[in-house]
């Protein structure tokens, strides 16, 4: 992130009252009726919403085909970035369908969308989100306040609050791990190949090959929630998008271990994702 980003403790408290501290509360009505009422002013954001000219495009490609829910790439990811039990940057959703004897259970692995248009960069009232190479939304931690406001506004769940930092996390796309000219953790942990990253400018790169594999194929992709109008660089290719898309935690919520409660795979279509508010999940409560 760029200096003219960064905030004095005045401004910060300035911005953060106006977007609205009585609506800062994850799962708050008015949050989930209205995200974009916790919108800063485009002048404040649009800048942080420009990717850097690098020439790079990057974006995910899931097939939910390949995916068998063995939830490595959850574990890769939260061995990689140190994330803390009850919290997860990434998560495999899981639904079971049909009915006895003819069932199935479908899986949805998600992440951060990285959204050409995010909703989390035009909320955060102290300016710490914004794009960095090749598209990636990303949080400068030197900045981050821990207001929490882009947790109310993500349509797909994406971010949870870092309960000792105090602070918002989500994918980053491992920019530590690109800087070495090596994949994101999550992606060569998968064993069934199900995942696929990389420049989306670049022909030869894995995303771009295997999209135009599918393409040849006449397998169709998609995109989660298109009606959030946020252009997401995640598509999706297999049913698994939309037999599951009702587990997948939505604004003012986060990934949440009540996902894996075996008595709601298939009963409880809210169970990939709860509030983000340890109050108002049991397990999470119990750091679990």
């Amino acid at each position: 992130m760029s200096d003219d980003n960064s905030l004095s403790r005045r401004d910060l408290l300035a911005a953060a009252a106006a977007g609205g501290l009585a609506a800062s509360t994850s799962g708050d009505e008015t949050t989930k009726s209205k995200p974009e009422d916790l919108y800063q002013p485009e002048s404040y954001w649009a800048n942080r919403m420009q990717a850097p000219d690098d020439g790079k495009k990057y974006g995910w490609l899931i097939d939910t085909r390949r995916c068998f829910g063995c939830h490595a790439c959850e574990v890769s990811c939260k061995a990689e970035n140190d994330v803390p039990l009850g919290h997860y940057i990434r998560q495999t959703m899981t639904k079971d369908v049909g009915e006895y004897p003819q069932v199935a259970r479908m899986f949805l692995p998600m992440a951060c969308q990285h959204c050409e248009d995010a909703p989390c960069i035009k909320a955060c009232p102290c300016g710490a989100l914004g794009k960095e190479t090749g598209g990636t939304v990303a949080i400068d931690y030197n900045v981050c306040c821990g207001h929490g406001t882009c947790v109310d506004v993500c349509p797909y769940g994406a971010l949870y609050m870092d309960p000792v930092a105090h602070q918002a996390v989500k994918c980053h796309n491992c920019y530590h791990r690109l800087e070495q000219d090596m994949e994101p953790a999550c992606v060569p942990t998968c064993p069934s190949e199900a995942l696929y990253f990389g420049d989306l400018n670049d022909e030869k790169s894995p995303i771009r090959m295997a999209m135009d594999n599918m393409e040849k194929q006449g397998v169709d992709t998609q995109q989660l929630r298109p009606e959030k109008q946020t252009s997401p660089r995640m598509w999706f290719a297999g049913e698994g998008v939309t037999a599951v898309e009702d587990r997948v935690p939505t604004e003012g919520q986060s990934y949440s271990p009540a996902g894996y409660n075996i008595y709601g795979w298939k009963e409880n279509p809210t169970a990939g994702g709860t509030p983000n508010n340890p109050a108002t999940d049991p397990q999470q409560e119990a750091g679990q």
